[in-house]
């Protein structure tokens, strides 16, 4: 579907800030958190105001601090009916599903059905060419096996719109014609192939898919109400915002999509107020016991930051831990994951003590690009000037 962005001044008249009946008319969702609306004047409120813009179409924020959990919203949901965006609203969150996908390995670890050290070539004999250096499932989780992944153009808007609907088989992003591009261990590099692995120790160990860990293990546990690992299911169910990319002819649904190639890396679907609980549970150690849950707030000592570029004076310190990331904002430490999709652009984060607590989705109107949306750099900083 095609909107011209002219239509998009008609909705955005019949949009305000949000209200405390828009907060009540989440549903239980909302009820559950006892959020209160983000008020104006606030920075975060401040934050949400002037959407839609020809950056995105819509945003939603959760955020819990010692003045107690508020939510808020901006923007529209569909551009068809001027809808506004539901607070507890679906959105695909990206490779925050790989914090999911690490909570489940670890499970497993703490059962002792998947040992941290030992190799993925135990576990999975056929998986990596015959020569391939041992890689331990601790490295995969860590993002320091160097396997490689299949490159395809994924968030290119041409290649996304002519495959939007592939069906990729498990395991089959993984690139095994090339070597390993370092030596295990010796780097971190960020991507999605390494949660691809995950995702086949995780079905090899259990004998069930992954798709059914996520809802027994995580889902169902906490009753979490919007979280799904949608598995072929290319909608987005329930209340939720459309994601749109502008073009020159206006703007592009792309909503709907197959997530295969993301699988076990980056295809669940979620809430705000569902990722709250998440990470509440999490944190609290109800998820992950002891020493498990340490390896997701442990960042691999003296490994740099991999970007394919060899020169040591580019080298940065390792940030990412089984699933999470170690994010430094001024004084402030949180322990947090981002997450984008076409048509969203999401992140979650927490002190470790759960006293301060952050959850977006925006729902930016270009794919791809290296840098945060600058829409979602706002909400961060609005976030960071009340806690």
């Amino acid at each position: 579907m095609r909107v011209p962005i002219a239509a998009l001044v008609a909705a955005a008249l019949v949009i305000g800030p949000a209200t405390a009946a828009d907060a009540a008319a989440g549903g239980g969702e909302a009820g559950r958190h006892r959020c209160t609306t983000l008020a104006d004047g606030t920075p975060l409120r401040g934050a949400l105001e002037g959407l839609p813009d020809e950056e995105a179409s819509g945003a939603l924020v959760l955020i819990n601090d010692a003045a107690g959990c508020r939510q808020g919203t901006a923007g529209v949901a569909d551009v068809r009916t001027g809808r506004s965006v539901p607070s507890d609203g679906r959105f695909r969150i990206g490779s925050m599903t790989k914090t999911f996908t690490a909570v489940v390995a670890l499970q497993l670890a703490a059962e002792g059905r998947l040992d941290l050290d030992q190799t993925v070539q135990h576990y999975l004999p056929d998986l990596l060419p015959a020569g391939t250096a041992p890689v331990t499932v601790r490295q995969v989780l860590t993002y320091t096996s160097g396997i490689n992944h299949i490159v395809v153009p994924n968030k290119q808007v041409d290649w996304f719109l002519a495959h939007r609907y592939d069906r990729w088989a498990k395991g089959s992003q993984i690139d095994t014609t090339k070597p390993l591009a370092f030596p295990p261990g010796t780097k971190q590099r960020y991507g999605n192939v390494d949660y691809i692995v995950a995702g086949l120790l995780i079905e090899k160990v259990t004998g069930r898919t992954w798709e059914s860990q996520i809802q027994r293990r995580i889902v169902d546990r906490l009753g979490l109400r919007g979280t799904t690992a949608p598995g072929r299911d290319v909608e987005v169910r329930g209340p939720h915002a459309h994601g749109y990319e502008a073009t020159a002819a206006g703007w592009v649904d792309v909503t709907r999509a197959d997530m295969s190639l993301q699988w076990s890396a980056a295809s669940v679907i979620s809430t705000a107020p569902d990722l709250d609980r998440f990470l509440m549970a999490l944190f609290s150690g109800k998820l992950v016991p002891q020493p498990q849950l340490e390896e997701m707030f442990t960042v691999p000592a003296g490994v740099p930051l991999y970007d394919g570029n060899d020169d040591p004076a580019d080298d940065k310190d390792a940030v990412y831990t089984a699933g999470l990331t170690k994010l430094e904002l001024g004084p402030v430490t949180m322990w947090g994951k981002s997450g984008d999709r076409p048509g969203y652009n999401n992140g979650m984060a927490a002190t470790r003590d759960l006293s301060a607590r952050l959850i977006f989705s925006v729902n930016t109107l270009h794919m791809g690009g290296s840098e945060q949306p600058l829409r979602s750099q706002r909400i961060i900083m609005a976030a960071l000037l009340g806690m």
